[in-house]
């Protein structure tokens, strides 16, 4: 039994690696035909492991006018495709419209896509070619990105500057000078970076961070600890915790922090008094209209078994009973 049981685990474990390694790369891309696909090496594996990295392909492709080369990372949700999109996102890329998340480069385009970052060098796909591909990505998942990403202030904003934090290795790549404990990513924490340029163009950057936290009274201990930091500006706007760590201009920084507010919105079951004073009129109104009917009904029925004991006594046919119970109360 232990031999059968030792059996199909390592039968088990052998098709969820085959599963996870599963080939992401279709065999055509339009008119392009794949050549054989090879893994690639991360270069940077702690932080991508801390970003979900699953698996990734690196595959060829060609065409009798030109050839490509397409690389995948799929990761375990949306939300670490977009750390990494922005991680990989060279300063110099500028907006596309394949995806939400793309990019141009130098020499071709990045994207992320659901749980996916897929990178194009040496010829950018054009739309008719990509759904196809995009549409036939094995383990899919397209969760909605967090919404932390649109806390930054536009106005600004270093393009391609922006970093996602999803733990201690990110926090220590993008903003050494916050420590882990700090930030307490045991209480859900994300972070999301960004550099601001100077008023006027000069001068040294801002570095922005924002922190979401699952309720604001952990965001309110968390802006404390922050406060603790030399040289730091923290503001708390809800459940969020934005600070600016020695800026050059504490201005600049106060404007900057005063950009970031964080609505909560909240529904409620519970019906608001007004409704619920129109809803107890309205059973009242129909409590009363009910009423009437029901009289009117009692009131039509007591005519109709009158005027039936009436024909019957008229036609001299005997009753199976008495109509009436009475006192005899005439002769006392």
């Amino acid at each position: 039994m232990k031999a059968m049981s030792l059996r199909a685990s390592s039968v088990f474990a052998v098709l969820l690696a085959a599963q996870c390694h599963a080939a992401i790369w279709p065999d055509r891309i339009g008119e392009f035909e794949r050549k054989p696909s090879t893994s690639l090496a991360v270069s940077d594996r702690p932080l991508y492991e801390e970003f979900g990295l699953e698996t990734t392909e690196q595959a060829e492709y060609a065409s009798p006018k030109a050839k490509f080369t397409a690389t995948a990372w799929r990761m375990k949700d949306s939300t670490g495709a977009l750390a990494l999109f922005e991680f990989r996102r060279p300063p110099g890329a500028k907006p596309a419209k394949l995806a939400k998340l793309s990019v141009t480069t130098d020499d071709g385009v990045i994207l992320a896509y659901g749980n996916y970052v897929l990178q194009f060098t040496g010829r950018a796909p054009t739309v008719a070619e990509l759904t196809p591909t995009l549409e036939a990505l094995p383990r899919l998942e397209q969760s909605q990105l967090p919404a932390l990403m649109s806390y930054l202030p536009a106005d600004g904003l270093i393009p391609n500057s922006e970093r996602y934090v999803l733990g201690p290795v990110s926090l220590e790549r993008f903003e050494p000078r916050i420590s882990p404990s700090m930030a307490a990513f045991h209480m859900g924490a994300e972070g999301q970076l960004g550099r601001y340029q100077a008023v006027g163009g000069k001068g040294a950057e801002t570095n922005l961070a924002i922190f979401s936290y699952p309720t604001p009274s952990m965001a309110r201990d968390r802006a404390e600890a922050f406060g603790k930091l030399s040289g730091a500006m923290v503001k708390r706007t809800g459940s969020l915790v934005a600070l600016v760590l020695a800026p050059a201009d504490p201005d600049t920084a106060e404007r900057l922090l005063a950009k970031v507010n964080h609505q909560i919105s909240l529904t409620f079951n519970e019906t608001p008094k007004e409704q619920k004073a129109r809803g107890f009129l309205g059973m009242v109104n129909n409590a009363i209209i009910f009423s009437f009917i029901m009289m009117g009904f009692c009131l039509v029925a007591g005519v109709a078994l009158g005027g039936l004991t009436v024909l019957r006594r008229k036609f001299g046919k005997p009753e199976d009973q008495p109509a009436m119970i009475t006192l005899g109360l005439d002769g006392k």
